[in-house]
């Protein structure tokens, strides 16, 4: 059923291209514009509902950043000790390699889940999950926190595949170089965060009968090893696949995210100023923890020095209550519905211009054409920038090859070609004839789609796979609100 047209000043909505800008590679690029995100808060704004997410598969990566479909990288809080040196150490620090972001492990996580699925409903799978869109978290913390980014504009890669928006970070090779070479002082500062994680972390759960925990550091920092959790969750009608690193659980891991915890340093407030500056970190804090369903995040305020002040644990949605009415707080609802719009913007340009493109259907591209990228091959470059807003172009076929075939471990300029993962834009081939399968085994639908019920948990009573995360009985239609709340967890002896 297709939608009423809005007006044409209604900026999400993507203008209709001319015969002459019918995408190819020798017509201008055509260019969609979304005007900047608003941080007033209309009577006639609707914030979208945000669904709790759910866990559906975790993963580690070992001290090489080999991925292990296990949670051997799982670690458990511990309270750290007063006066930590977070400097302890910072020579044995084993940095990962700074590469190009890859939606990879994500799009392997999934596949395995769906896998198991099809297993054991296979009907759903037949029918398709309506998933909307695929990232990882700091993808989505940098869209939705964009209404109020003041200073740094970002790029991403984006492709409409079989319905399913795929979205990854850009990064230039200036970029990765800058990453990999920053100065000695934003290194060690950055090192700081990693050493506050090694002394409240541990391989094993604390014993609840033992008492205090042994506090202590936990091991030198190397960078390779990441625990991961990949939820499933909602925002307005677009159902979402998001991964991200997950620091410790607390106590235990319940194979869902109600024990996990954020840890994140800052430095102790000592005047206003850096209480402003503070909470204006919060907005990121915040949605790194939202999105993934953290409940807890745990502050250490550190001196200037490198040594541990003073902690202080958060309940991740009370965090909008602590800059309500500031003169620079922030407002989630206005993210959440800039989120929304910005999504509609990608899906709503891009099925315009292969529509126009492709004759309205982007099965009827012509396959022979070498230098144009068929159908939902094709990949759009959507760019950022604070005070101006956002802009999106779909990518030469020279710049399609560079997305393909840079090689992921290289930091040095070079251009080799990766020989282990040939590419479809920036979706590895595999995937892509997982996605081409799926959609010819699929029965046709409308273009809205049936959508089937995402429901990745086991039966009742049944065993998850090893690393699986699953977790029985957990349902999967709660909202969550965003100013919700609940007590903090403080240790004993520490002054907040």
């Amino acid at each position: 059923m297709s939608a009423k047209r809005k007006a044409p000043e209604d900026p999400t909505e993507p203008p209709r291209p001319t015969k002459e800008q019918r995408l190819s590679p020798s017509s201008a690029p055509q260019i969609f514009k979304l005007a900047y995100p608003s941080r007033s808060v209309s009577i006639h704004t609707k914030t979208p509902a945000f669904q709790r997410p759910t866990q559906v598969v975790s993963f580690s990566y070992d001290s090489t950043h080999t991925l292990r479909w296990d949670d051997s990288s799982l670690r458990y809080y511990v309270d750290p000790p007063r006066n930590a040196d977070f400097n302890n150490a910072y020579e044995r620090w084993v940095r990962k390699t700074e590469t190009r972001p890859r939606i990879d492990a994500l799009l392997r996580a999934w596949s395995r889940t769906k896998k198991r699925m099809a297993e054991t409903n296979p009907q759903a799978m037949a029918a398709g999950l309506g998933i909307g869109a695929m990232c990882w978290r700091g993808v989505m913390t940098k869209i939705l926190t964009a209404p109020y980014e003041d200073r740094d504009g970002w790029e991403m890669n984006v492709m409409l595949v079989n319905g399913t928006l795929y979205l990854e970070e850009h990064l230039t090779r200036a970029k990765l170089r800058d990453k990999e070479g920053m100065a000695p002082r934003q290194r060690k500062q950055t090192y700081y965060g990693y050493a506050f994680e090694s002394y409240c972390t541990r391989e094993s759960p604390p014993n609840p009968h033992s008492g205090p925990s042994n506090t202590g550091w936990g091991g030198d920092v190397n960078t390779n090893e990441q625990w991961c959790s990949v939820v499933k969750t909602k925002l307005g009608d677009t159902r979402f696949i998001i991964g991200g690193e997950v620091d410790c659980v607390r106590s235990k891991y319940t194979g869902n995210t109600d024990t996990f915890v954020e840890l994140k340093t800052s430095l102790v407030i000592r005047h206003p100023g850096d209480e402003a500056r503070f909470e204006k970190k919060l907005l990121k804090f915040y949605f790194q923890s939202f999105l993934l369903g953290v409940p807890e995040i745990v502050v250490g305020f550190r001196q200037p020095s490198g040594h541990l002040s003073t902690l202080q644990s958060f309940n991740t949605t009370a965090l909008p209550r602590l800059v309500r009415g500031k003169p620079d707080a922030w407002d989630p609802a206005i993210c959440l519905a800039w989120g929304e719009r910005f999504l509609m913007f990608l899906r709503s340009s891009i099925s315009a211009a292969i529509s126009s493109a492709n004759g309205t259907h982007t099965e009827d591209v012509k396959q022979d054409d070498e230098s144009a990228l068929p159908g939902e091959k094709a990949v759009w470059r959507v760019r950022f920038e604070p005070g101006e807003g956002v802009s999106l172009e779909r990518l030469s076929r020279d710049a399609v090859n560079d997305v393909e075939s840079w090689d992921d471990d290289t930091t040095d300029g070079s251009d080799t070609v990766s020989a282990s993962e040939s590419r479809v834009g920036f979706i590895p081939a595999w995937y892509w004839e997982e996605l081409c399968t799926e959609s010819r085994s699929r029965p046709s639908q409308s273009s809205a789609g049936q959508k089937a019920e995402l429901d990745t948990r086991p039966k009742r009573g049944s065993d998850a796979a090893p690393g699986s995360g699953f977790a029985n009985g957990q349902r999967d239609d709660d909202s969550k609100d965003v100013n919700g709340t609940k007590p903090v967890k403080i240790p004993a002896g520490w002054q907040i």
